[in-house]
Formats: structure tokens, C-alpha cells, sequence
């Protein structure tokens, strides 16, 4: 999957991956931007509750007609030295419906520990590469 960044100025930027839509990103005032879009760190916490989220309704899909409503609140702790990386997330589902428990609980299990590929990912490697002025430059 690629995703493309482009910088629209101070600190805003826009990213569009294959499904077409646009995100607007930019920093708050702290950190020179204007607020005039999510941080990337509130995308973070939003694709880790949207992926819990579809998981969740796919493990749960035929239970969907006894579910009224699912809200997902993600909580991130941040470190207080740089990088301000979570250092831990609560996630908070509120479901209401006519739904035992332990369906929902073995569905949020699934999930976290075989389906969620954002959760997967915040443990992954990264490995940046620098193309300046269109020639590839290696990292010294």
C-alpha cells in the first residue's frame, strides 16, 4: 500500500492513499502549526479505533441486528520526553444492544490479537529513505 504526504506549507500536510480520500493533517499552535487539521497522532488513535471497529462488526456480523450502537474511544498516554510516543492506549468500547458480553470480549480478542492490522503495525520497522532533489542520497 502506498500513501503520499504532500506538504501543503508552515506544517500542514495532505496524504492520499488508494481508496482516493484526502486527509489533512497540520500541528497546533505548540508546535508552529495553525490547528487547521487532525495531528497525526489523532489519526493514529482514529485508525486504531476504526480497525478494532470493522473487526469487531465483521467477527460480530451476525449479531449486528441486536447491536444499537458502538462507540470506540481511544485514550493515548504519551511519553513526556521526545519522541512523545504512546507509551500506552485504553481503548473503551461502549456497545449497546441485546448482546452478551463474553461475544463482544471474544470479538475485541480476536481482533487485538489476529485481525487488527493498525495494532500489528505499532510495533513496526521503519526504514526511511531520502531522494533529494530527485537523486536518492544514502544515509550516512
Amino acid at each position: 500500500m502506498n500513501v503520499t504526504t504532500v506538504w501543503k506549507g508552515k506544517r500542514a500536510f495532505t496524504s492520499e492513499g488508494p481508496s482516493g480520500y484526502a486527509v489533512g493533517m497540520d500541528a497546533t499552535a505548540a508546535y508552529g502549526g495553525d490547528s487547521k487539521g487532525a495531528t497525526p497522532m489523532e489519526l493514529l488513535l482514529a485508525g486504531l479505533g476504526g480497525c478494532m471497529g470493522i473487526d469487531i462488526t465483521m467477527i460480530l456480523d451476525a449479531f449486528l441486528d441486536k447491536i444499537t450502537g458502538i462507540e470506540i474511544v481511544a485514550q493515548g498516554t504519551r511519553s513526556e520526553g521526545m519522541p512523545k510516543g504512546f507509551t500506552s492506549i485504553d481503548l473503551i468500547f461502549k456497545v449497546d444492544g441485546d448482546i452478551p458480553d463474553y461475544r463482544i470480549w471474544k470479538a475485541i480478542q480476536m481482533a487485538e490479537e489476529k485481525y487488527c492490522a493498525v495494532s500489528a503495525s505499532l510495533s513496526a520497522d521503519i526504514h526511511p529513505k531520502l531522494i533529494l532533489n530527485g537523486v536518492e542520497t544514502p544515509r550516512p
